[in-house]
């Protein structure tokens, strides 16, 4: 949710010092070696480890509270509260009562909707989408199925804009959001892993529309009440029942700020309010067949199939995958599903592991130091395999010659999920790199151990990468004609496939030239103002026609446009919630308008040089600044069209 915000801002820095965002959390890596012995899962055991990990964690971390559940056999095995709900008045997390935002852990009462309507026979998972709307769903790369909403796989670039709002009172009909943020489809269907809120939202319309009662609704009659889940609503702010167990959200515990209530536009993708005791009632009827306490949900076989895979980030491995809803978080030997979820102060993690029938869900009121929950949850999860799921991974041998792969696979990827219409120079500054050593191993910069070092990975099959002293891998995918195009790895959830990315587009090319453009343009503007107050105190004419005049002045406005361009996007974009602001739509406008200034005076950039190489004035040193210029404004051009800086697209 949110974090789609975060990430993307925060990749905006300063030109020179670009570094790009992660894929996903990270953690410390298994190691390889002797399995220990599985420590009993018991009450007072669990009590013992995350007593002491997480009370820990979230004191060095800068995080307020967190609750912890765990399910195992058909009861409530463990559950307790750590830190505070509310720092200032010092109220614990209490886990039958305290209130936490799930995020997008909400889609799973939204596929759990589906489901029901599946299994009634109401919806077909391969059936159009449109057969279920009152709008249609363009589809020019392909028909749009259920599953694929299902499984993140309807091809479409990202949406942004209104996916949380500033206040309640701004929410509107999600009829209208889903016609009026309508995403462009960029792959075909079915084919590609993209994260889309927007597909979540889409589906729960369907559920609206089929089962004919409000979403919110349906959830609440059909999977909270026969749940027992009394502390679970979607409404924004939660009833008057319920407001005074509301955690409060943080960024940081220590800063004294908390962050207002969200308000989460796509309500089928994340708005749900939930308190830890109500989630393990959810796992619990997930792994006892649909059933709770007497009230059900869904038949067995309708949870098996959706327990069961629907694609592969890479094909012809066991690297994990989506079944429908939930997505495949394989570990340690163990067969695991799961879903988490963020907003900007709220984050959440669900996981169960099926042939056990053990479900775990963790969730924090606050983003911590540097965005620490992330790494957080994630270290707290493996741990707890580590403990009562003991695992030593089988031998793999590195290939023999693995230096030719490794140069093969090096360079540029950007994520799948991506809006492709406008801010795609953000997405640009979140590319990743595939460096290749000599050895033969390979890094990625965005996955790194806690340390911040990026993990080595060695090849054990063609293009099949292993982690160096780890478990997990890394797999890159190849086209008909044998070149890269993608790479997936276990060590993050399969939300997004890594894309290759080459030429121009390359982030290592947009630093290196969009510095040297700047620097081009500064000096020369400061060149000519310097030549401008020589003449002046010198009391020296510049000679110039008519007609040249009017290039001149084009080419020095392009010059400054395109420099207060860029610094404007910088500036617009640095504040997190900027685009939340309803002003932020007039700026991009502003923006645009500056860029289409910026390109036309590049084009006088180009006009003056042709005639300065022309005729003069100036020799062969003169003329071939006057050309480095021109070669600045071409690539100033091609900047501001190839990404989307001259669109006037504002559906983000």
């Amino acid at each position: 949710m949110k974090k789609f915000v975060q990430a993307s801002v925060a990749a905006i820095a300063l030109i020179a010092s670009v570094t790009p965002c992660a894929l996903a959390a990270t953690a410390p890596s298994a190691q390889a070696g002797p399995a220990e012995t599985a420590h009993p899962m018991t009450a007072a055991d669990l009590d013992a480890f995350f007593g002491g990990m997480t009370s820990y964690a979230i004191r060095r971390d800068d995080i307020a509270g967190a609750v912890v559940v765990v399910v195992k056999d058909e009861r409530v095995l463990f559950s307790h509260g750590y830190g505070y709900a509310d720092v200032a008045k010092r109220t614990p997390v209490v886990p039958g009562t305290t209130l936490f935002r799930p995020g997008s852990t909400s889609k799973l009462f939204t596929w759990t909707a589906v489901m029901q309507l599946v299994q009634a026979g109401k919806i077909d998972l391969d059936a159009d989408v449109n057969r279920y709307l009152d709008f249609r769903i363009p589809e020019p790369l392909g028909k749009i199925t259920v599953r694929n909403l299902m499984t993140h796989t309807p091809g479409w670039e990202d949406v942004a804009r209104d996916l949380l709002l500033p206040k309640a009172s701004d929410l509107y009909p999600i009829r209208n959001y889903l016609i009026e943020r309508m995403p462009n489809q960029i792959f075909r269907p079915g084919t590609v892993i993209a994260y889309s809120n927007y597909g979540a939202t889409l589906a729960g319309y369907i559920v609206q529309r089929v089962s004919g009662v409000p979403f919110e609704r349906y959830v609440r009659e059909r999977v909270f009440a026969p749940l027992k889940m009394t502390h679970s609503t979607w409404l924004q702010p939660p009833p008057p029942a319920l407001a005074p167990h509301m955690a409060t959200g943080y960024v940081k515990a220590s800063d004294g700020h908390s962050v207002p209530f969200e308000v989460v536009e796509a309500v089928p993708a994340g708005a749900a309010t939930v308190s830890a005791m109500d989630m393990a009632h959810f796992m619990l009827a997930y792994l006892d067949g649909g059933t709770y306490d007497g009230g059900t949900i869904l038949e067995p076989a309708t949870i098996r199939q959706m327990w069961t895979r629907q694609i592969e980030p890479a094909p012809g491995t066991n690297l994990n995958g989506f079944d429908l809803g939930f997505y495949q978080e394989n570990r340690n030997g163990q067969e695991i599903v799961g879903h988490a979820g963020d907003l900007e102060a709220f984050h959440a993690d669900l996981h169960l592991l099926p042939k056990d029938r053990v479900g775990v869900f963790f969730a924090f009121n606050s983003a911590g130091k540097d965005g620490a929950v992330e790494q957080v949850r994630v270290q707290l999860f493996r741990h707890f395999l580590d403990r009562y799921y003991p695992y030593v991974p089988p031998a793999e041998t590195t290939v023999a010659d693995p230096q030719a792969d490794a140069k093969r696979v090096a360079g540029w990827y950007q994520s799948s999920r991506r809006i492709e219409r406008a801010l795609r120079f953000v997405y640009t500054l979140g590319q990743t790199s595939v460096t290749a050593r000599s050895e033969g191993t390979i890094e990625v910069d965005s996955l790194k151990n806690p340390a911040g070092v990026p993990i080595r990975w060695r090849e054990v099959g063609p293009l099949y990468y292993r982690q160096v002293d780890g478990q997990s891998h890394l797999k890159f995918n190849t086209g008909a004609q044998g070149a890269v195009e993608s790479f997936a790895s276990d060590e993050f959830i399969p939300v997004e496939m890594s894309q290759r990315v080459s030429g121009l587009e390359t982030l290592g090319s947009v630093k290196t030239l969009l510095l040297l453009t700047v620097v081009v343009f500064v000096v020369s503007l400061l060149i000519r103002l310097g030549a401008w107050i020589a003449r002046r105190s010198l009391k020296l004419r510049f000679v110039i026609t008519p007609d040249e005049r009017w290039v001149h002045l084009a080419a020095r406005i392009g010059a400054i446009a395109f420099l207060l361009a860029i610094l404007g996007w910088v500036a617009v974009l640095s504040d997190p919630d900027s685009i939340l602001e309803k002003s932020f739509v007039t700026k991009m406008e502003l923006l645009y308008v500056l860029g289409l200034v910026a390109v036309a005076g590049c084009l006088g950039i180009l006009a003056e040089t042709g005639v300065r190489v022309a005729r003069g004035p100036g020799g062969w040193l003169v003329r071939s600044g006057e050309v480095i210029v021109a070669l600045a404004g071409l690539y100033a051009i091609w900047f501001l069209l190839a990404f989307g800086m001259v669109s006037f697209a504002t559906n983000f």
